[in-house]
């Protein structure tokens, strides 16, 4: 046997005579047109929205949920009771659940029900007290009816709750397919759809950051709501790391978004049209592979600001054996000397031959420059005038590499 509700037990206590019952009845289709018309003068979601067809199908919704009272009220003394609310309690569930996928709050719904149990006593007590019930009889009936409505809008609330819910959890997982879709390089058609699906409004570009998966929440409250978000990356370079789609940012949002990632050990990558932030994507991944020096103070690392890094680390085996073929004058040197004087011969380079300049770089004194460039002229010979070998020696000398001081 089902438990009783609050509303079953109360009309169990309640003595309604059936002519008065019948009464009651006549009157429904004309106290469902009153309810429906009150809730569209009186709940603004609701203005204008509840006419033909609509309307003519929540008159009867309402005729039928006030039809099922009357039904609880006239079977009060059966064994069960509680079997005629069943069948409201599922369609007030489904009402909260309708609302819900129309976008409607649960407070438009809720007033709705107000309003309605209000014209509803309103037209009921009317009728009762014409029917001459005693005041004792009348309290129950206005508590019976209270109660039942009360128990429709709980339903309804469970309703409500249970599809936004379910709705969240269909768009966090339409989310997470698009975010990987993003960053793997989905076709443009295919993006769309799934952007579509999620209710994401794509925006003009997508920037990829990368962070440690314990830095993830506090970042994404920083960030623009349209932000995207995954702990699981697609070959992503470590088990530890999450990454963040950002909307927009280029120009000054970008150095915002720098700055707001000030000491989350995050990597940016450069903004991409939104289709294509699959190479963002990949730039941050070999930019945290590479293990570049992070911004000043915290900052975040600006990819951007080390293309010349990521452009020279694009072939590791082709710049190590560039790098052996422009050094290979200096292969018979001690270690110590050699790698002095690859240094030298580096800022010489990069300083165009300034001794001074060099000399301050190097922290040492302009004369020891003009030594060590001596012997360098002597190992290399007039190479080190050739604009190839100059070249070469530049693109080889430019980043030092991996795991040397």
């Amino acid at each position: 046997m089902a438990e009783r509700s609050e509303a079953t037990r109360r009309a169990a206590r309640l003595e309604l005579d059936a002519p008065v019952a019948g009464a009651l009845r006549e009157r429904l289709p004309l106290l469902a047109e009153r309810t429906v018309t009150a809730i569209t003068a009186e709940v603004p979601s609701y203005s204008g929205t509840l006419t033909g067809q609509m309307r003519d199908k929540i008159e009867n919704a309402v005729q039928i949920a006030l039809g099922t009272f009357l039904q609880l009220v006239e079977h009060s003394q059966a064994a069960d009771p509680s079997t005629p609310l069943a069948p409201a309690l599922e369609a007030a569930y489904a009402l909260g659940s309708g609302e819900a996928r129309s976008g409607r709050s649960m407070d438009a719904l809720l007033a709705a029900y107000r309003v309605g149990a209000r014209v509803s006593w309103r037209e009921m007590a009317t009728t009762t007290v014409q029917a001459g019930l005693s005041a004792a009889t009348v309290a129950q009936f206005a508590e019976l009816m209270f109660a039942y409505i009360d128990e429709l809008s709980a339903a309804s609330v469970a309703g409500h709750a249970d599809e936004l819910a379910s709705a969240g959890r269909a768009r966090r997982r339409n989310l997470e397919r698009l975010t990987r879709q993003l960053l793997t390089g989905e076709p443009e058609d295919v993006l769309l759809r799934s952007a579509e699906r999620a209710d994401w409004p794509p925006p003009q570009t997508l920037t990829v950051v990368l962070l440690p998966r314990a830095n993830l929440r506090a970042a994404l409250a920083l960030l623009p709501p349209q932000t995207l978000e995954s702990d699981d990356l697609p070959a992503g370079p470590d088990e530890e790391l999450a990454v963040l789609v950002v909307p927009d940012a280029h120009g000054d949002r970008r150095r915002q978004l720098v700055r707001v990632l000030r000491g989350r050990r995050a990597v940016v990558g450069p903004a991409r049209p939104w289709t294509r932030v699959a190479s963002s994507y990949q730039r941050a991944v070999r930019a945290s592979a590479l293990d570049l020096a992070p911004g000043a103070d915290g900052a975040a690392l600006d990819t951007e600001r080390h293309l010349a890094e990521l452009v020279l680390s694009a072939d590791p085996e082709g710049l190590a054996d560039l790098r052996a073929r422009v050094l290979e004058p200096l292969s018979s040197l001690p270690r110590t000397t050699a790698d002095r004087l690859t240094e030298t011969l580096r800022s010489w380079l990069l300083h165009h031959g300034r001794r001074d300049e060099v000399a301050a770089d190097l922290f040492v004194h302009p004369q020891t420059v003009r030594y060590r460039m001596g012997q360098l002229r002597e190992l290399y010979g007039d190479r080190l005038h050739d604009p190839a070998t100059v070249l070469d020696l530049t693109v080889a000398l430019a980043v030092p590499p991996r795991g040397s001081d």
